[in-house]
């Protein structure tokens, strides 16, 4: 029986919008189950979205919106962006899921009831610390530098609170033994040495709920007390398998399946400490691989919503597609480490490795089969000593590859196949077919032709988990049929599957070489920046103000009537706090003319007024001199 795997990431914060941080991650446990499975083992991919906390809370305050209303919104970004990428996950998980609710209640009455040597493994008690709201956890006076979060560069809120606790300390021994002896496996070396120098610095119980958060799922057994957003968000590796409510998928795959979690070293702490401590307390298994990756940093600093350097996946699928994308993300830098964005790179790789390299291979091979031979793969006859070298790297480059991905070097992976890329172009260039179709040598020349097509299948396989278009592309120019488009590892492994005779299909460039000047690269990643173009499509007028209310039931929201020329617009906006709506009647004020409309709170907003924020001040932004309704901003 062949082996079988649950791969899971972090699921992301939905207070803001998908960055390559966030897709970084997610394309890496494509590539991993892509390849799991045309090697025919059973996957199961998972990614979601964490959605309950503080933060998620104060967010949605800040924009007008409940937190669900906000957590729909924002999930369905990552699902789209997901869907752009061609991430094939099996499942997509939201904390705010009645099901995966069900699973975190089922977890902690059972943590609750447990005991540990005699001693209940939950218990109540008083928490004082500092706490990062960007982080949703507490930090102590070491991690902070200058007084502040790393992450985040904001100063955390002291917080004194009663909560439930658990008792952590009591499984610290186990957890070091599963981790030391690799039956916990943490990847990278230095993230394992890492996470076994914290066991040295006297870890303490953890709090498991918050007394003053309202956005969140209550304990069971004390519904004033929320629980702690890591408690509600670490279970979803398991409430989307079953654990809550389908023991036989649980089993299948948790209990039974190699459980490989991709995470970021931000997490580490969570990851590998305390989730396999909770797992143990209810007599759970833990996960077998760990992968805490370094840091993705735009100009030196890490990247994160909290500091406004992110970049959109959008742009680079815009700008390369899908498949280079994924290509170029992957390959800026080993998997595992910190990496610097060198986005001015990326058009040079393009050309370079996936234009000439791989490209020029499929275009010469599939010219030359159609020029010298009638458009059909020929039937090779004896092999020489070039040819067997090939053959022979070819068929172990399909073993290396999948014995890099069992160990999750990625990276390590692509690199090999482009090895074999470099190899093949080296192999038609040495053979030179146009010199024995000049000198008539047809028996070579099919031979060499035959190899070289051959390598060409075998490089499908094995570019397919990381640029499935592009190699579905090669093999429909190989000639195989809509059935045989999905590969198999199996067969790369092989010699001599492609039959003689075999018609190619459609020859079209799989690369396109891209003009360097044209392309403006540098604009995805100048702290997200945009082109005078994006701008002149938002429509700034003046608005005058014509009726204001409260919003029923919404105490952050204002409903107004404003006329902006000839038209008359209603937009709600999350001002209360700061404008009584008696101040706002006569006056003019700017808006964003050509919005979509959206609904909040189940009323019609037509538009979106601008307004400057510092801290807790806020105040509309306003013209100096009286000027008409409808006046345009530029």
């Amino acid at each position: 029986m062949s082996k079988r795997f649950f791969i899971t990431t972090p699921i992301y914060y939905v207070n803001d919008k998908p960055h390559i941080g966030h897709s970084y991650t997610t394309i890496v446990g494509d590539v991993l189950a892509r390849f799991h499975r045309i090697n025919g083992e059973e996957t199961f991919y998972l990614t979601g979205t964490d959605e309950h906390g503080a933060k998620v809370a104060e967010e949605a305050k800040a924009q007008g919106k409940t937190p669900q209303e906000l957590c729909d919104q924002n999930s369905q970004l990552f699902k789209k962006a997901w869907e752009k990428l061609n991430i094939s996950y099996d499942y997509f998980v939201r904390t705010t899921d009645k099901r995966h609710e069900k699973a975190v209640i089922k977890l902690l009455q059972e943590m609750n009831q447990a005991k540990i040597k005699g001693q209940p493994v939950v218990y109540q008690g008083e928490y004082s610390g500092l706490y990062c709201l960007g982080c949703e956890k507490f930090l102590t006076e070491k991690e902070l530098v200058d007084g502040k979060c790393p992450n985040h560069l904001t100063a955390p809120q002291k917080i004194t609170e009663k909560n439930y606790f658990f008792r952590l300390s009591e499984f610290l021994s186990k957890v070091e033994t599963l981790i030391s002896s690799g039956q916990i496996k943490i990847i990278p070396d230095e993230r394992k040495l890492e996470t076994l120098g914290l066991f040295k610095q006297g870890l303490e119980d953890f709090s498991i709920s918050r007394e003053k958060v309202t956005w969140g799922i209550p304990l069971p057994f004390d519904q004033k007390q929320i629980a702690y957003v890591w408690v509600d968000a670490l279970p979803n590796y398991i409430s989307a398998v079953g654990y809550g409510d389908n023991p036989k998928e649980f089993k299948k795959w948790w209990t039974e399946a190699d459980v490989i979690h991709l995470t970021g070293k931000d997490i580490l702490k969570f990851h590998n400490i305390f989730w396999p401590a909770m797992l143990l307390s209810v007599g759970l298994k833990t996960p077998d691989i760990i992968v805490n990756h370094g840091f993705f940093t735009v100009k030196g600093q890490k990247m994160s919503k909290s500091l406004g350097n992110v970049i959109d996946p959008h742009y680079l699928v815009d700008q390369f597609g899908a498949d280079a994308a994924r290509y170029l993300l992957l390959t800026q830098f080993p998997f595992g480490v910190d990496g610097d964005i060198q986005a001015d790179r990326f058009v040079e790789k393009f050309n370079s490795e996936l234009a000439n390299d791989l490209g020029n291979l499929v275009s010469r091979v599939a010219k030359m089969v159609s020029d010298y031979c009638n458009g059909a793969i020929p039937e090779a006859k004896a092999y020489d000593d070039s040819d067997e070298e090939i053959k022979s790297l070819a068929t172990q480059t399909s073993q290396k590859v999948m014995e890099l991905i069992s160990e999750i070097k990625v990276t390590s992976a692509i690199e090999e196949v482009f090895k074999l890329v470099k190899k093949a172009n080296q192999y038609v260039e040495a053979s030179a077919p146009w010199n024995l179709a000049k000198n008539k040598e047809q028996n070579k020349l099919h031979t060499k032709l035959y190899v070289a097509a051959e390598v060409l299948r075998i490089i499908s396989t094995l570019v397919y988990p990381v640029m499935l278009n592009k190699a579905v592309q090669i093999r429909k120019v190989l000639g195989f049929s809509e059935k045989e488009l999905t590969p198999s590892l199996q067969k790369a492994k092989k010699w001599g599957v492609l039959s003689a005779g075999q018609k190619l299909g459609k020859i079209e460039p799989l690369f396109p070489r891209m003009d360097k000047q044209t392309k403006k690269v540098e604009e995805i990643v100048e702290d997200n920046l945009i082109s005078i173009e994006d701008f002149s499509k938002v429509q700034l007028k003046v608005a005058e103000v014509k009726e204001a209310e409260k919003v029923a039931g919404a105490d952050k929201l204002l409903k107004l009537k404003v006329q902006v020329g000839d038209k008359e617009k209603q937009i709600v906006a999350g001002i209360a706090q700061f404008y009584q709506p008696q101040d706002l009647l006569g006056k003019k004020i700017i808006v964003v003319d050509n919005l979509k409309p959206a609904t909040l709170r189940g009323i019609t907003s037509e538009g979106m007024l601008l307004a400057a924020q510092d801290g807790k001040s806020l105040v509309l932004l306003t013209v100096d001199k009286d000027i008409g309704s409808g006046a345009k901003i530029s």
